[in-house]
């Protein structure tokens, strides 16, 4: 992890004032340039390549009524002057329909603009949730998650602006303002020689204006993103700080936080109106030193009035595109910020994955050999050659200090990382060994029932999250006598007694509505409901008394009397008695990537544990 100061920030000077915060950004976010229509996003968003077809047809459809419109107002007006109003109906009712048909077409270019923009926005997050789960929980846990969530929420709804407002313009200067441009030099040469020595000074400005509208959207995307970061971390750990009643104690941190946040979106909106202010006055002149170049011709005669009344007309449409192009630019920054983001991490190399079905793993003895993870950010490597073999019908148990790696370990052991040295085997009953490596994580990872330190639960019933299945129909008998058996295994069934709705009763996200002991203990049920060959409990009695614990160990022995292999991971000296082999876990620091590497002892003070032992027959305790 690291920390960026984003354009003219004060701390990006070696001084840390008050307000301006330094804000985390992942390596690969860095020195991306920000493009006003950026290939990438055709590339990934097949949404936006319909619309800009779309687009772009609305627009020589709008730029063909925008010169009817001239001519028609220009011919009506100079014949008026000349021979009076007495026909002129049929040239206003043209005039109106051009009008109407001009309102049709600039309401279905906003409707096809909304409509991409909505399309554009879901793929794009889809395609970034989808390629962050590929990437792994390795590459997430390097401090990215939080980042990551608030670039696929408000990052990417910023998009909307992009696509509502400022592409249509963008597609409307490649169509409307050439072509205008190429009437009016056919109808009046001076003239559009004036409109292409004007016609610059507004991409110029856009530039200057443009270069600083980008940084600030830098910066407030990154306030954002740092905003939402640690208010997620002080939501995941408040009851904690509850207990201890130091709930307050990050209220200044907060607010801090929010005010720069604040600072950062008020500075965008305050170039948004410099920035529009000084694009209208640009316009303004440069059609007023076209209006007066034609008025002087007509004044001597150098020029027809229908000709110079059409020119008039039409000088303001051809830079109406680049004006609105510029005025909307500040509203898409940010969209456009968090877009190039997204093609970062969308390109990122996901790890290699198998494609060999796995072999069924009932009966199968599964081997961690040399097993080696260097955690991004660390400084140490854990777990650190470690050897393992979780077998059938038996109880392993993994310990070890905090941090030598044993629920990285277990990652590993699931197919969720990719381990820097060593490799995982699985042996079946005949003999046959595959490499993990080589196997189909999906059809791996579906004969795992797993209870990670903090189990994961969605809103819904206790039902729902008990069989994962938030679609089903009303279970019959028999899945409800199971469910039961499952409940009373991990002493769920006294904490169904007390909910007002049984399993019916609806929880919230992370299973609000639970105490942190009953989430577990659902979690526990979860697990032992499933029929999977392999059971992987991860300090499934940390938050249970000593009656609730003796159940949930009686159960996960059952389940290796039933042949399943059951990996814990413990600290508690009851766990560990339960198990028939006790792997100890170490971890080893280092001073950098290519330094000597030193194995540390399982606790200060205590002789190292060893690192593997032999697995006694089932149900003795492993000394």
């Amino acid at each position: 992890m690291r920390w960026k100061f984003h354009g003219s920030c004060p701390l990006a000077r070696g001084r840390q004032a008050a307000g301006h915060l330094p804000v985390w950004v992942p390596p690969e976010w860095d020195n991306r340039p920000v493009k006003p229509l950026d290939a990438r996003l055709l590339r990934h968003a097949r949404a936006a390549r319909v619309f800009i077809v779309a687009t772009a047809a609305l627009g020589i459809v709008r730029a063909a009524l925008v010169l009817a419109q001239a001519i028609l107002i220009a011919q009506c007006v100079g014949r008026a002057a000349a021979e009076g109003l007495h026909d002129a109906a049929p040239r206003l009712l043209a005039i109106g329909c051009v009008a109407l048909a001009r309102g049709a077409v600039t309401a279905a270019q906003e409707r096809v603009s909304h409509r991409a923009s909505a399309h554009v926005i879901a793929d794009l997050r889809g395609q970034l949730l989808r390629h962050a789960i590929a990437l792994g929980p390795r590459w997430l846990g390097a401090g990215r998650a939080a980042d990551l969530a608030t670039l696929a929420t408000r990052g990417l709804g910023a998009l909307d602006d992009y696509f509502a407002k400022y592409l249509p313009q963008l597609l409307l200067v490649g169509t409307l303002t050439p072509g205008l441009l190429a009437v009016v030099a056919v109808m009046d040469w001076p003239t559009a020689l004036f409109l292409l020595v004007t016609l610059p000074l507004i991409p110029l400005f856009m530039v200057l204006i443009g270069k600083l509208t980008a940084s600030h959207a830098e910066r407030r995307l990154g306030a954002m993103t740092t905003l939402g970061s640690r208010v997620e971390d002080l939501l995941a750990g408040l009851p904690t700080l509850k207990a201890l009643g130091r709930e307050a104690g990050p209220a200044a941190r907060v607010r801090e936080l929010s005010d720069a946040h604040a600072r950062a979106t008020f500075a965008t909106v305050r170039i948004a109106f410099i920035s529009g202010a000084v694009l209208e006055l640009v316009s303004t002149l440069s059609v007023a030193v076209v209006a007066v170049e034609v008025g002087l011709r007509l004044a001597y005669g150098k020029m027809s009035l229908v000709i110079g009344l059409a020119v008039i007309i039409m000088a303001p449409e051809v830079f109406l595109p680049l004006r609105a192009m510029g005025t909307h630019y500040h509203a898409s920054a940010n969209g456009l910020a968090a877009a190039d983001k997204t093609f970062a991490v969308l390109a990122q190399t996901p790890p290699a994955r198998g494609s060999t079905p796995a072999p069924d793993l009932s009966g199968a003895t599964m081997s961690l050999r040399g097993i080696t993870v260097r955690p991004e950010g660390r400084g140490r490597l854990a777990p650190h050659r470690l050897d393992l073999d979780v077998v059938p019908g038996a109880v392993t148990a993994l310990t070890g200090p905090n941090g030598a790696g044993k629920s990285t370990a277990v990652a590993v052991l699931l197919g969720l990382v990719a381990p820097d040295e060593g490799e995982v085997t699985v042996c079946l009953a005949g003999g046959a060994c595959s490499r993990l490596a080589d196997l189909d994580p999906a059809s791996w990872q579906a004969q795992f029932a797993w209870v990670p330190q903090r189990p994961v639960l969605l809103p819904g019933t206790v039902w729902e999250n008990l069989t994962g299945d938030f679609d089903a129909p009303p279970p019959s008998p028999d899945a409800r006598a199971r469910a039961d058996a499952a409940a009373h295994a991990a002493a769920f069934d006294s904490v169904l007694a007390t909910l007002p709705r049984g399993w019916d009763t609806r929880i919230g996200h992370g299973g609000l509505g639970l105490s942190v002991g009953q989430r577990q203990r659902l979690a526990l049920a979860r697990a032992f409901l499933q029929d999977r060959p392999v059971v992987i409990l991860d300090e499934p009695t940390a938050h249970l008394d000593a009656a609730t614990e003796q159940r949930v160990l009686a159960a996960a022995r059952t389940l290796a009397n039933q042949g399943r292999a059951v990996l814990i991971v413990a600290h508690r000296e009851s766990l560990l008695a339960t198990a028939d082999a006790t792997i100890a876990v170490h971890f080893s620091t280092t001073a950098d990537d290519d330094g000597p590497r030193l194995t540390a002892a399982a606790d200060d003070g205590d002789p190292p544990l060893p690192r593997t032992s032999t697995i006694p027959a089932a149900g003795t305790v492993a000394p």
